[in-house]
């Protein structure tokens, strides 16, 4: 069963222990990504917010954007199968997703920081 949110987006609430769970234990990339730039980002961002059936594991409802950071289980084919379901999934809502590797946010931190930048509007909502 699914619930709305505040946001008009259904979540499944069975996944709310989990993404607690996720919040606490960030992967090095993930913690880098909120602390060094998302956590003071100029609107709000969601930690490991439930959508739908899936966790995302940022999601920014001004900018209805869902920023994926993906470790090495999203390159085999079960997990490019079901990332693929996820975005379709996710992009029914309205939702623009935007992927990142940890070597990316790890090595590349500045690129990744001006990519988000030019995912806002001339005229921010």
């Amino acid at each position: 069963m699914l619930n709305e949110t505040d946001f008009h987006l259904p979540y499944n609430p069975a996944l709310i222990p989990r993404a607690k769970e996720l919040r606490k234990n960030m992967t090095p990339a993930e913690r880098k990504f909120w602390h060094q730039y998302l956590r003071t980002f100029k609107f709000k961002v969601y930690r490991q917010r439930p959508i739908d059936h899936f966790i995302a594991d940022f999601y920014c409802p001004s900018l209805k954007l869902v920023i994926e950071v993906d470790g090495e289980g999203h390159y085999t084919y079960e997990g490019k199968d079901y990332d693929r379901e996820r975005t379709q999934r996710l992009e029914g809502h309205g939702i623009k997703v935007i992927r990142f590797t940890n070597q990316q946010i790890l090595e590349d931190f500045e690129i990744v920081c001006n990519q988000i930048e030019m995912m806002i509007p001339p005229s921010p909502p």
